[in-house]
C-alpha cells in the first residue's frame, strides 16, 4: 500500500522575474553591493567627506524591512505549516511509532553536531560584529550612570556575568505554555507556544479532515497557500536586501564582518558532512542497503535537491529512486520520502542552531547550556512541517533568535551566504529521508513474492 502523498505540492522555489533564478540574483546583488561599498570607501578617503559612508550606511534599511516581514509571517506560517503537515500525514500501523522515533533522533543528532562544531571552531570569534547601531548610540548618549550601565550590558549581549541569574528550565517551559490562543502570534511570541498550539490543532483536526469533502483540510491548505503567496513576494525582494546590507557593511566597516562568514560557511559544511556520515553509518548497520548503492541509486534526487533547494520538489524523485533503483519496499520508501519529508528537516535545524551560536559568538555573548538547549528545542519545533516553506531556514530563524534573545538585525548578514548553504542543507534533508526509508525497510530485502503481493494490492 502506497502512503498517501496528499501533502501540498507547493513549489518551494520563488518566482523568477526575467527568467533569472533567485540564487543568481542574490549573487549579482552581492557583487554589486561589494562594488558600491568599496567605491563609497574610496570616495570618502579621497574627499574626506563622510556623506558617502553615511549614504551607503542607509542602504541596509531594505534588509531590516525584509527581516521585519519574515518575523511577522513566521509564527502564523509555522503554525499553519505544522497543522497542515499533521492533517495530510497518513501514518498508520506499527511503522508509525518507529518513523517518529527516527525523525526525532536524526534531528537531535543534527543539532548536537551543529552546536558541537560551532563550539569547537568558534566561527563568530573572527571579525567580531558590533551590536546594533541604535543600541550603541543609546548607551553613548545616556546621561544617567545606571541607565548607561544597563545599556552597555545590552550591547554585550544582554548579560551581566557577575549578577547573572540561574536558569530555571521548568519555569521557562511553563512560561512557554500559551496564556491565550492568539497571543503567541503577536510580536515577541514564543515559537514553542506556537508549536504547542499547532500540535493541538493538528491532532484535533485529523479526525475531522474528511468531513464535508475534506473541508477542514482544504481550509487549512488554503490558509497555508495564502501565507506562502505573501512569503513569495517577500522572497522576491531579498536580493535588494542583500545588496543593501553588503554595500552598507563594506562601506562602513570594510570586509571584517565577512571574515567570520567564511569560517561560518566552513563550519556549517563540516557539520553537514558529519551528519551525512551519521546517515550512511546508520544505513550500513541498520538496514540491508549498502551505502554506496543508496548514493548511486538516489544521486539524481540529491542533485535535484541541491540545484532547486527544494525538498518538496525532490519528493517524487526520492520516492521513485528508493523504490525502483534501490529496491526498498513501497511502504518504507513512501513513509520516508513522502510522509517523513514533511517533518524531516535535519539540515535546516542544524543550520538554525549554528546560526544562533555564530551570531552569539560574534557579538560577544555566551549562550549558557540551558539557552543552547532552548536553541535545540526551538530548532526542532521550527523545522517541523517546513519542507514546503520557501527559504524555510530564514523564515524560522527569526523564531530561533527571538527564543534566546538574539538580535534579528544580524539575519540580513546571513542572507549573503544563505543562497549557497540552503542548497547544501536541502541535500542533507533529502539524504535524511533516504536514511529513514532504509532503516524502516530493515535488514532483510523484499523478496520477489512479497513485491508481487504488494503490487497486486
Amino acid at each position: 500500500m502506497t502512503p498517501d502523498n496528499s501533502s501540498p505540492d507547493t513549489d518551494a522555489v520563488p518566482p523568477k522575474p526575467g527568467g533569472i533564478p533567485l540564487y543568481l540574483r542574490i549573487v549579482i546583488a552581492l557583487v554589486l553591493g561589494v562594488i558600491v561599498g568599496v567605491v563609497a570607501q574610496q570616495l570618502t578617503a579621497a574627499t574626506g567627506d563622510g556623506k558617502y559612508v553615511e549614504w551607503v550606511g542607509s542602504l541596509e534599511e531594505p534588509a531590516k524591512l525584509i527581516v521585519r516581514c519574515l518575523a511577522a509571517l513566521a509564527p502564523a506560517l509555522v503554525l499553519v505549516a505544522v497543522v497542515n503537515a499533521l492533517l495530510h500525514a497518513e501514518v498508520k500501523g506499527p511503522l508509525a511509532g518507529r518513523l517518529v522515533g527516527l525523525l526525532i533522533l536524526n534531528t537531535c543528532v543534527a543539532i548536537v553536531i551543529g552546536l558541537t562544531v560551532a563550539n569547537i571552531i568558534h566561527p563568530g570569534r573572527v571579525g567580531a560584529l558590533k551590536p546594533p547601531e541604535v543600541v550603541l548610540k543609546a548607551s553613548e548618549k545616556a546621561s544617567d550612570p545606571e541607565e548607561k550601565r544597563i545599556l552597555q550590558i545590552v550591547e554585550k549581549g544582554g548579560f551581566e556575568p557577575v549578577k547573572a541569574k540561574k536558569s530555571d528550565p521548568l519555569k521557562q517551559f511553563l512560561d512557554n505554555v500559551p496564556r491565550s490562543l492568539f497571543g503567541p502570534l503577536s510580536d515577541g511570541g514564543s515559537v514553542l507556544s506556537v508549536i504547542l498550539i499547532a500540535l493541538a490543532f493538528g491532532f484535533a483536526l485529523r479526525p475531522l479532515k474528511d468531513r464535508e469533502v475534506r473541508s477542514v483540510s482544504d481550509a487549512v491548505q488554503i490558509a497555508f497557500d495564502a501565507l506562502l503567496a505573501v512569503l513569495h513576494y517577500v522572497i522576491v525582494v531579498v536580493p535588494f536586501g542583500v545588496f543593501g546590507i553588503v554595500a552598507s557593511l563594506v562601506g562602513t566597516r570594510g570586509f571584517a564582518p565577512f571574515q567570520a562568514l567564511g569560517l561560518f560557511i566552513l563550519a556549517v559544511l563540516i557539520a553537514l558532512l558529519l551528519q551525512a556520515v551519521w546517515y550512511l553509518t546508520r544505513v550500513r548497520f541498520g538496514s540491508w542497503v549498502p551505502p554506496l548503492v543508496l548514493l548511486r541509486g538516489c544521486r539524481d534526487a540529491l542533485v535535484t535537491a541541491f540545484s532547486t533547494a527544494s525538498s518538496t520538489a525532490t519528493m517524487p524523485l526520492t520516492y521513485e529512486a528508493l523504490k525502483t533503483r534501490v529496491g526498498l519496499r513501497t511502504r518504507s520508501a513512501g513513509l520516508g520520502a513522502l510522509v517523513g519529508a514533511n517533518f524531516n528537516n535535519d539540515g535546516t535545524a542544524l543550520y538554525e542552531a549554528m546560526s544562533a551560536l555564530f551570531i552569539a559568538q560574534a557579538i560577544g555573548r555566551n549562550l549558557n547550556p540551558w539557552e543552547q538547549f532552548l536553541v535545540v528545542l526551538t530548532s526542532i519545533a521550527a523545522s517541523v512541517g517546513a519542507a514546503g516553506i520557501p527559504e524555510a531556514g530564514l523564515v524560522t530563524m527569526t523564531l530561533v533568535f527571538t527564543a534566546v534573545g538574539l538580535p534579528v538585525e544580524y539575519i540580513p548578514l546571513l542572507l549573503t551566504v544563505d543562497w549557497f548553504l540552503d542548497r547544501c542543507r536541502t541535500a542533507i534533508n533529502v539524504m535524511g529521508d533516504m536514511n529513514v526509508s532504509c532503516l524502516l525497510d530493515g535488514k532483510t530485502r523484499e523478496t520477489a513474492e512479497e513485491r508481487a503481493i504488494a503490487d497486486s494490492v
